[in-house]
């Protein structure tokens, strides 16, 4: 049983981060601000397929002026990330920026880290403090250990708290899976303040979804974590698809339509295509019941199976499923319950209409 850390609560315009809110997933568009439409149109997209909250890189104070634009054209809460200028910031927070990501000791003067902190309380905006392995002062922080990475983030919360501020998420990555999640024990240990959680520089594909799934996944199972990026080279859509796949897999979210099957095996007949069974199955499942899941809040457990052994044995869970015989034949079964004998043709077709009768 997971026994998540109770952090402090902020709110990054209408999303809750920390304290009993759940887990909420969060990215980063991969345009430049400039092309304001092109931004809006990924924000959008990103939103639709899940995203709660969009950072975007913030280069110059004209770059932070376009969100007057973006803000109103979206449909969540932005997070200005930003470096090194205050300037920037307080621009930012003046467009309507619902959350800003600075470091305040990178800012250097003292009167700008007032003039933000002063701006953010203002418009009720938190400040999400970052610290990265490969960023770290390495003067002061020659060997970069966990313990390093947390004075890191705690010399920039005191610059925050002298300035009786509060409003603050902290973030601690590397790329290295265990260095992350020591420093990210020893800080939930030492703090209260909501932690956003991730893998820095993790790649893409398939290493970037297993390294993240790793890290991410052994903090929350620690409970520790209020909000997540899997930051993957490429498209960031499908940053959202494996963070939301590490919250189901770990039962932070329930997945609105699970296809399981087995891996296959020599019992599997030679004329059973299980993986595109699998992928049909899925297809005509999300196409069919999508919307009604939504509509009623449920969640559906479907199951293709190569053998009567994996199903409905193993896959007696499901809610319906198929399982391969021999010569072109599948066995329907539901909640474990054999239904009746289908060809391989009709196999997916059957399974629709079995899967109807739950509605």
């Amino acid at each position: 049983m997971r026994n998540r850390k109770k952090t402090r609560q902020v709110r990054a315009g209408t999303l809750a981060i920390g304290g009993d809110a759940p887990i909420s997933i969060q990215t980063m568009t991969s345009i430049p601000i400039e092309r304001v439409e092109e931004t809006v149109a990924q924000i959008n997209r990103l939103a639709g397929a899940g995203a709660e909250l969009v950072r975007i890189a913030l280069r110059s104070v004209e770059s932070a002026d376009l969100l007057r634009r973006i803000i109103p054209a979206v449909k969540v809460p932005l997070c200005a990330d930003i470096h090194f200028d205050h300037h920037i910031a307080l621009a930012a927070i003046t467009a309507g920026v619902h959350k800003v990501r600075i470091n305040p000791g990178n800012i250097g003067d003292p009167k700008g880290v007032r003039e933000v902190v002063l701006a953010a309380k203002d418009r009720g905006v938190p400040i999400r403090i970052g610290v990265n392995s490969g960023s770290l002062n390495r003067r002061k922080y020659p060997g970069a250990a966990p313990a390093d990475l947390v004075a890191s983030a705690m010399e920039h919360v005191r610059i925050l708290e002298d300035n009786n501020f509060n409003d603050i998420v902290v973030s601690i990555k590397s790329s290295d899976i265990m260095q992350t999640i020591e420093a990210n024990r020893l800080f939930a240990a030492e703090s209260d303040y909501p932690v956003h959680i991730g893998l820095t520089e993790a790649g893409y594909g398939l290493t970037c979804a297993v390294q993240s799934a790793v890290a991410i996944g052994h903090l929350l199972m620690e409970g520790i974590g209020d909000t997540v990026r899997v930051s993957m080279t490429g498209d960031p859509l499908d940053e959202i698809i494996v963070a939301r796949k590490i919250l189901e897999s770990v039962g932070e979210r329930e997945a609105l339509i699970r296809v399981v099957s087995c891996p296959t095996c020599g019992r599997t007949d030679p004329g059973l295509d299980v993986l595109e069974l699998a992928r049909e199955v899925d297809e005509a499942v999300t196409v069919r019941f999508e919307k009604i899941l939504k509509e009623r809040g449920r969640g559906l457990h479907v199951a293709v199976m190569g053998c009567e052994v994996n199903g409905p044995g193993e896959a007696r869970d499901a809610d319906a499923g198929l399982a391969g015989i021999r010569d072109g034949k599948l066995l329907l079964f539901a909640k474990g319950e054999k239904v009746r004998v289908v060809g391989q043709k009709d196999a997916v077709a059957a399974l629709i209409a079995e899967i109807e009768k739950l509605f």
